[in-house]
Formats: structure tokens, C-alpha cells, sequence
């Protein structure tokens, strides 16, 4: 049929289908002569039936084709009708199929675009388990099935031919079928085999020849040869003395192994086993680095600010069990990495000491591990070169160690020959001015010294900054005591101020705290009396100038203004203190460790102070651990984490509320041309001026 209801040019006009007779066709039907019809409707419609028949008997054959027209159908002109219809193209393409999938190359290293898709989809697929008769596999199996049928009619026929005997003479010797047949059919066969011939062989040798050696020796032969040891061995140490000896910015020398070669055994191996162990820790803790890096406690939105610490990861290894954490460093370069020194404050039980860098990139194992004679008190980092670490130990010995290096052992290490501390070194700081030429670093000891230990090419050489004189009670008020010069104060923390570099802080063991100057060596340029017990710590505000901080055994923890001489702010927390830190994005953020009180003094709580919230309340209260007490806390300088060391060898990372880590806030009020550090600043002006106002009203 035609678009639209148009007859075709090369069909014929079908005739009625109700009647043979010549009657009219039906409306929409058309004539099925090819002449035009007559003017007149009888003409068109004759009322004989002659030619009607005759034409039918002509057209018997024919198939009767009836075209109806509908009548909703579009009246169109002979030009719409003669216009073609463009027809519509089904192309084989699957329209979900994806056109954009990019595969990685591992030949161009490289995504690369793949331009072949696959049209195809299958709306249901089974697996038949029909065959062709005519086919090669069906032919096969044919032939298996027939060569089995004729084995088995073959074992058929063999059984038979057993079964058949003659036929007894009397009808009772017949023998009776047994209705109980072996269902299983089976068959015993033994086979006896010959046993093997069993031969022995045996060797006789000679004993090796042996000489007997025998010598008399008196007492001088003896130190005779004692005395060429000693000598040999002093020879052995001046050439180790004349040797050159490589500066530390060098790296260390590779020294070359004898199967260096050995692919296992190669830097690029050992490199890629970290890369790996890495990965499949992170893969491990994948929700624990996903708290660390997205987490943010939405609670702080109702809290009136006030925040909360999440606990992240727990560092610990098998080398420093049994011991405690005595002091934890950040590295100033590599901000994922930090030192931690392993030792004792239980002085009745001494030994030896760990030190173990972790990584938060591999929570499982220390990135360094070093061992010492001596318990580890005190650790820094050099804040040029970041593989540097100075340490001081129990016994009063200090070391430096350059984590680069594949020997453990450390590169410089005093000794009693140097003028070594005589107590504990309780913290050692490196010194940030090297206008000398030669690195240095400062030490604090209980022997009451300050000393200053540069690193000469073969040894370390030590200076003697302050000795710690012994106030008594009238002389710290301004009075003269000659008495007072007989002993030395043991001295347990300092530090120096980042605005002058000369000023440095001291505390003492007698509850005192001394400003003092690496000019003046002879007396104390300010001392500070408010504590009544040992100062554990001392640290210099990291924005404001004039503003320190201190933690003392009495329990408590104050704030002072080193141009004056009685505390500005004072905190009782009610329990032993093990340390305090100033938070390194906010002048007025600090936080304090302690124990959870008598009931519980094993476990562990975290205190953080916000003075710009709250001068009088903590904002962060919350008990870290169980059963252990907390020795030692230290903020990461850029990440917003926490980690705080135990006296069971364990340093727990926590992560800080929004609240807890508010830095500076600009408004529309606040100056453009001041700078963060200057609003900090102004912060801790602020909070002074409010304080000085309390205190006045």
C-alpha cells in the first residue's frame, strides 16, 4: 500500500466484494476498468447482470482487494502527495552504551580514550544443551554410545557363555537359583611378590694424623703479649682520629655491600617496600585517615565554645614496652613525623633507653629506632637541617644523631673528657643563631649548669652558659646572703625566646623561675616567685613577646609577663601536672595533662583553655586513657591534632573540635594592613587589659 491511501500506478482497481452482480461499488472503492466511467450514473451502473458475469467469470482468480478510507484521514494536495517521505534508518547502536571510557596505559603511562564500543546487549542468554545431528560433536557422541552398547552386549554374551552347563540327568540334582544376589559384584585377587634383596655397604678409613703441641709460659710472657694488644688497639684509635671526618649537611657515605647488586638488596627495593607497607596501612585504617582529614564534629554549633577531642590513631612498638614517654619533639620540616624519647622518671629502676620516630603515614612501625645506654630525658630537632637530632640522657651524657645515616650509632656524643653533666639532662634546644659557623645547641641539667656544646670536626667541645646559683628566701628579695653561694639549683626546663634571641627562661627544682641572658653569665636578670613546688616546665608564648607560661607539681598552672615579677593568671587544676603547651594557631590556646583525680589517678585527662572564651574554665575536659598516667603533650604546627605520651610506652594522636582550634577571626571592623601575627597580638593584649581590670576593681 501506499503512503496516505493512494493507489500505486501499477495496481489494478479491485471490483466489489459483496456481489458478483454489477452493482454499485462501495464508497471509497474504485472501478476496476481501466476506461474512464460515463457521464451518467447508469451508464456507470448497469441493471443487466450479463457483463457483471462475464467479467467475474474472467476475474475468478483475482484476489479482491477492498481499500477503505478512513475518515479521520488528512486531506492532502497532489504536491504534498507527490513529495517523498524521507525514510527512517534503524542503525545498530546501543544508546546506553557508554562512548567516553578511558583506560590507563601502562605502556604510554598515560589515560588513553577507548574508541571501540560494544553495541551488543543481551536480553537473555542460556546455554543450550542441544547439538546438531549433522554436526561433528553429535557424530562423536554417536559413536561413543554405540561402541558402549556393544561392549556391554558383548560382556552380556561372555556371561552367558559361563553360566551355560549340562543339564543333570535327575530333576532333584538341578541346581536352585539363589534369590540373594551379590549386589555389589565384586572380586577378591592376591598377588604374593618376591621380597627385595637387602644389601649393605660400609667404608673403613685412616684417623687423620695428629701432633700434639705442648709450651711452657711464664707471667711476663703473658703481659708481653697483653701490652702488643693494648698498643695495636691505641695505634688503631689515633687512625681513626686522623681520619677526615664528613660534615653533617654531607649525606652519609653508601658503603658498598657484597651483594649490593642484588635487586632485593637495593635502595629503589627498599624504597618501594615502604611505599608499599604505607599503602597497605592506610589501606587498613582507610576510616580512621578519613576521620583525620574530613571528620568535623558538628556539635560544636550548639556547644557554647566548647569542643571535644577525637581519638585517631595509638603509636607503640615492642622495643619500647615497659617504658615511659620522657619527651616528644615535632619535626619542623616534615610535619607527619615526630621523635619520641623513651626512658624512666622511676629513678629506682634504670635502663636503657629508646628512640623511635613515627610517621602518620605508617601508624604501625616507627620510621627510626635508636637505642641508648641510658634512658632518653630530653630531644629537638634542628630547625635548618631536619635529619639532626640532639638527645639527653639520664646519666648526663648527650648525643646527636643523623636519622639519614645506616649506622645507628650516634655522630657526636660527650664524654667526661668534654665536661659531660654530672645529673639528668632534662632538655636540650638547639640554637637558632649559627653566626659562629659551627652548630650548637644548649643543654639543662639537675647539676645546676647551663651549657653550650658546639660541634667541632672530631668532638664535641662544651661551654659553660650560667651556672644555677642557689637563692635563698632574703637574697630573692633583693638581700645579699654570702651563705648562698655554697650550692648550685638543679635545673629542669628552659627556654629561649624566638623575639630576643639572648633572653632565655629557666626553672628550677626549688620552685623558681630565672630570666637570664647568654650575656650575662654571672647573675639572673629577673627572678619570678609563685610556685612552691618543682617547675616542670617553661614556655615563651609563640606570638606575644613579653608572655610566658609555666607548669610546677603544686598542681597548678600560671601565666606571667616576664617585666613582672608575680603571675598575671593563675590555674589550679586540682591534680599532678605532667606538661603544658602553648597551641600553635591561637596566642591565648593552651593545654595541660593530668590525672583523673584520687579516685582514678591511673588514667590519663586532656585539658585545653581558650582564654579569649573562658578565663576561669577549661573548654576541653576529657580522659584520654585508662590505667596509665600522661607524662607529655605536644601540638602538630599544621595539621589540627594532638598527641599526648603515657608511662606505658603508648602516644595517643587526637584530633581537635572546630572550637578548640579557633584562630583569628577578621570582620568588617577588623584593620586590612595588620597581619595574623599582630591580631594575635591584640588578643593577648586584650585578655591582659581585662585582667588587670579585675584585679584593680
Amino acid at each position: 500500500s501506499s503512503h496516505f491511501g493512494r493507489n500505486p500506478p501499477h495496481q489494478a482497481y479491485p471490483r466489489q466484494a459483496t456481489s458478483r452482480a454489477g452493482a454499485m461499488p462501495p464508497k471509497g472503492a474504485a472501478s476496476r476498468s481501466a476506461a474512464p466511467p460515463p457521464e451518467n450514473a447508469a451508464g456507470a451502473a448497469p441493471a443487466g447482470g450479463d457483463a457483471g458475469e462475464e467479467d467475474t467469470m474472467e476475474d475468478f482468480d483475482m484476489p479482491v482487494i477492498i481499500k477503505v478510507k478512513p475518515e479521520d484521514q488528512m486531506q492532502l494536495s497532489p504536491e504534498e502527495l507527490e513529495k517523498e517521505v524521507p525514510p527512517r534508518v534503524l542503525y545498530p547502536q546501543n544508546p546506553q552504551a557508554p562512548h567516553n571510557l578511558t583506560q590507563y596505559s601502562h605502556k604510554e603511562r598515560a589515560f588513553r580514550k577507548d574508541e571501540q564500543v560494544d553495541q551488543a546487549v543481551f536480553h537473555l542468554s542460556i546455554d543450550g544443551a542441544i547439538l546438531l545431528k549433522e554436526s561433528g560433536e553429535a557424530l562423536e557422541q554417536t559413536e561413543i554410545q554405540d561402541k558402549k552398547e556393544e561392549e556391554a552386549k558383548g560382556d552380556r554374551a561372555d556371561q552367558d557363555e559361563e553360566e551355560a552347563f549340562d543339564p543333570p540327568e535327575d530333576e532333584k540334582e538341578m541346581p536352585v537359583k539363589n534369590p540373594l544376589r551379590n549386589q555389589f559384584n565384586f572380586s577378591d585377587r592376591a598377588v604374593q611378590t618376591k621380597n627385595s634383596i637387602l644389601r649393605e655397604r660400609g667404608w673403613a678409613t685412616e684417623p687423620p694424623p695428629t701432633t700434639g703441641f705442648s709450651g711452657t709460659v711464664t707471667q711476663w710472657d703473658i703481659f708481653d703479649t697483653y701490652k702488643k694488644d693494648i698498643d695495636l688497639a691505641k695505634e688503631k684509635e689515633k687512625d681513626d682520629k686522623n681520619k677526615p671526618k664528613s660534615s653533617i649537611d654531607d649525606e652519609p657515605e653508601k658503603k658498598p655491600k657484597k651483594d649490593a647488586n642484588a635487586p632485593i638488596y637495593s635502595e629503589s627495593m627498599r624504597l618501594s617496600i615502604k611505599i608499599m607497607e604505607r599503602m597497605v596501612n592506610q589501606n587498613v585504617e582507610n576510616e580512621v585517615y578519613l576521620d583525620f582529614k574530613y571528620w568535623e564534629d558538628k556539635s560544636d554549633e550548639f556547644r557554647d565554645g566548647e569542643g571535644t577531642l577525637l581519638p585517631l590513631w595509638r603509636f607503640s612498638s615492642e622495643k619500647a614496652k615497659r617504658k615511659q614517654v620522657t619527651c616528644i619533639k615535632w619535626n619542623p620540616q616534615y610535619n607527619d613525623l615526630c621523635a619520641v624519647g623513651f626512658g624512666s622518671y622511676d629513678f629506682l629502676r634504670r635502663g636503657t633507653g629508646v628512640i623511635c620516630c613515627y610517621s602518620l603515614k605508617n601508624t604501625r612501625f616507627p620510621e627510626y629506632v635508636f637505642n641508648t645506654d641510658a634512658g632518653v630525658c630530653s630531644l629537638d630537632w634542628h630547625p635548618q637541617h631536619p635529619a639532626v637530632l640532639a638527645v639527653g640522657l639520664y646519666d648526663g651524657t648527650v648525643l646527636v644523631y643523623d636519622v639519614r645515616a645506616k649506622m645507628k650509632k650516634p655522630i657526636y656524643q660527650s664524654t667526661v673528657r668534654t665536661n659531660k653533666h654530672t645529673d639528668p639532662v632534662w632538655e636540650v634546644r638547639w640554637n637558632t643563631d649559627e653566626s659562629g659557623g659551627t652548630l650548637n645547641f644548649f643543654s639543662i641539667s639537675s647539676d645546676g649548669r647551663v651549657s653550650n656544646w658546639l660541634m667541632m670536626k672530631n668532638k664535641l667541645e662544651s661551654e659553660e652558659v650560667m651556672e644555677l646559683k642557689l637563692l635563698s628566701s632574703s637574697q630573692a628579695g633583693g638581700e645579699e646572703d654570702e651563705t648562698s653561694l655554697a650550692g648550685l639549683a638543679g635545673g629542669l626546663c628552659f627556654d629561649f625566646s624566638r623575639h630576643s634571641e639572648h633572653l632565655f627562661l629557666v626553672g628550677t627544682e626549688e620552685g623558681r623561675i630565672h630570666k637570664c641572658s647568654k650575656a650575662f653569665s654571672g647573675q639572673y636578670l629577673e627572678n619570678y616567685e609563685g610556685h612552691s613546688m618543682a617547675v616542670y616546665t617553661v614556655r615563651w608564648n609563640p606570638f606575644h613577646p613579653k608572655i610566658f607560661l609555666s607548669a610546677s607539681a603544686d598542681w597548678t598552672v600560671k601565666m606571667w609577663d616576664h617585666t613582672v615579677r608575680l603571675p598575671v593568671m593563675s590555674f589550679d587544676l586540682g591534680q599532678a601536672i605532667g606538661d603544658v603547651a602553648w597551641a600553635p594557631y591561637s596566642s591565648t590556646t593552651f593545654a595541660a595533662i593530668t590525672s583523673d583525680g584520687p579516685a582514678a589517678p591511673m588514667s590519663g585527662v586532656v585539658h585545653i583553655y581558650d582564654l579569649s572564651v573562658n578565663r576561669k574554665e577549661r573548654i576541653c575536659e576529657q580522659k584520654v586513657v585508662k590505667r596509665a598516667k600522661l607524662t607529655h603533650v605536644a601540638f602538630n604546627p599544621v595539621e589540627p591534632i594532638l598527641i599526648v605520651g603515657d608511662d606505658r610506652g603508648g602516644i595517643n594522636t587526637l584530633k581537635l573540635s572546630p572550637n578548640l582550634r579557633k584562630g583569628v577571626e577578621r570582620t568588617e571592623e577588623t584593620d586590612p594592613n595588620k597581619t595574623d601575627e599582630d591580631l594575635q597580638i591584640d588578643k593577648m593584649e586584650h585578655l591582659l587589659e581585662m585582667v588587670t581590670e579585675t584585679k584593680e576593681a
